[in-house]
């Protein structure tokens, strides 16, 4: 009888390893997405870039990590600025811009750092944007400007989780972010 659990035992410790091995691997695994540090100035997606930023790049076959040589605008999903850059995006410092995880929808997430705005600095839009405390969720015309061109932004889809377009019924969420638009048009560049 014991032989008969042994038997049922062994596979159970070979397979179990097997499925937690899995789930690391799985979503919970350090992000393979290639990258790159720039070496130099330079423009992408019509934003003036400085030494130091990582541009990463969506799933590219047989690259992983960093990489030693800039890859195709086109492929780029994620800009992450040095801590020392002063980049500001409509007035507002800013530390990263990211694409949409959902492809489907154009445009791209942008996250402020409010620390390094002076109160003097401050517009309407700014303080608009400070009081949902996160990344302002952007959709545009043309995906290959990331700028503050007003002229290509279609519309503001979100104000981190507070605000998002996505509850239509939502009187409030939908007046807020029909507010930080206007205020966002307003901006002086």
């Amino acid at each position: 009888m014991k032989n008969y659990k042994l038997l049922y035992f062994i596979p159970i410790c070979l397979i179990l390893p097997a499925c937690i091995n899995l789930r690391i691997g799985g979503e919970n695994s350090i992000p393979q997405d290639p990258y790159y540090i720039t070496t130099t100035p330079m423009i992408i997606k019509n934003i003036q870039i400085p030494v130091g930023t990582k541009l990463t790049y969506g799933n590219q076959k047989f690259k992983t990590l960093q990489q030693n040589k800039i890859m195709p605008e086109s492929n780029l999903t994620d800009i992450e600025f040095p801590e020392n850059a002063n980049i500001t995006w409509g007035g507002v410092p800013i530390t990263q811009i990211h694409q949409f995880f959902n492809t489907e929808m154009r445009g791209y997430t942008v996250y402020p750092d409010f620390q390094k705005m002076g109160v003097k600095n401050q517009s309407n839009f700014s303080k608009r944007w400070q009081s949902c405390g996160d990344g302002i969720g952007i959709t545009i015309r043309n995906t290959q400007d990331w700028s503050f061109n007003k002229n290509n932004i279609a519309d503001v889809e979100s104000c981190s989780v507070l605000y998002q377009r996505y509850f239509k019924d939502n009187v409030e969420q939908q007046q807020f972010l029909d507010q930080l638009y206007h205020e966002l048009k307003q901006v002086q560049p």
